[in-house]
């Protein structure tokens, strides 16, 4: 199952490291075998390796990394996994059709799947990295849903995908021959998207974070290739430029 080694799991400041290793255990019973830590509070630790009961390859090569935009730099789609509705405006997906989709997506490109912490899960900030969210609909009346058990339906959701051969063309994948651009690359057109509506006072005084968040959107549900990117910060390297003229040339 090529796709299954182009799928990553992202666990972001894991609190308890028991839960680092159960998730590690998740991943191997389903054949899965990427796994991305992100700040954990605690880590490396025996109980990891405890509760990993065998899975201890999972977590050795496991990178630590600061902070999930390094953990997803290099992916073409990205999904939170939240318990909740968010002021973020996200498509939320269920456990099946997110897998479905994160399957045909892995056929050609690196895909994430990203949890966040045990107490408060992902942060606004950090759900703005994502393309979408998947939702595990559990008891409204008892919801408080374990990370690593979460981890365990997702990945059996993603098990399930991947022997069905769903890593088949689909709607919202790019043509190989014109890669998906990554997350760095969205990064880098948004900062300068940012850069050139504050060069033509855009926002006329107002706070940027709203147009800039519904922007993102737009641009993250577009499923940009990196010509794309190419031709779109080229377009705001010349508003830029012209910005600067006009400012120059403004009276005094």
């Amino acid at each position: 199952m090529e796709a299954a080694t182009r799928i990553r799991i992202v666990l972001v400041g894991t609190q308890h490291p028991g839960n680092i290793g159960a998730a590690a255990r998740a991943l191997k019973t389903m054949g899965l075998s990427r796994l991305v830590l992100v700040a954990p509070e605690q880590y490396p630790a025996d109980e990891a390796f405890r509760r990993a009961a065998g899975a201890d390859d999972v977590l050795a090569q496991a990178p630590v990394v600061a902070t999930l935009a390094e953990a997803i730099s290099d992916c073409r789609f990205v999904l939170g996994c939240t318990a909740r509705s968010r002021r973020v405006a996200l498509e939320e997906l269920g456990p099946r059709e997110a897998a479905s989709k994160v399957v045909a997506l892995a056929a050609a490109d690196e895909v994430a799947l990203v949890f966040g912490r045990e107490r408060t899960g992902l942060s606004n900030e950090e759900l703005q990295l994502c393309h979408a969210s998947v939702h595990i609909p559990a008891n409204p009346e008892y919801s408080s849903l374990n990370l690593a058990a979460a981890v365990q339906v997702l990945a059996y959701e993603l098990r399930v995908a991947l022997l069905a051969g769903h890593a088949l063309p689909d709607a919202t994948a790019t043509p190989r021959q014109e890669l998906a651009a990554s997350h760095a690359q969205m990064e880098g057109l948004f900062a300068q998207l940012g850069e050139t509506l504050d060069d033509i006072d855009f926002h006329k005084g107002r706070a940027p974070d709203s147009a800039m968040r519904k922007l993102r959107r737009l641009f993250l549900r577009a499923t940009l290739t990196e010509q794309e990117v190419r031709l779109m910060r080229g377009i705001l390297a010349d508003a830029q430029r012209m910005a600067r003229l006009a400012g120059a040339k403004a009276p005094e």
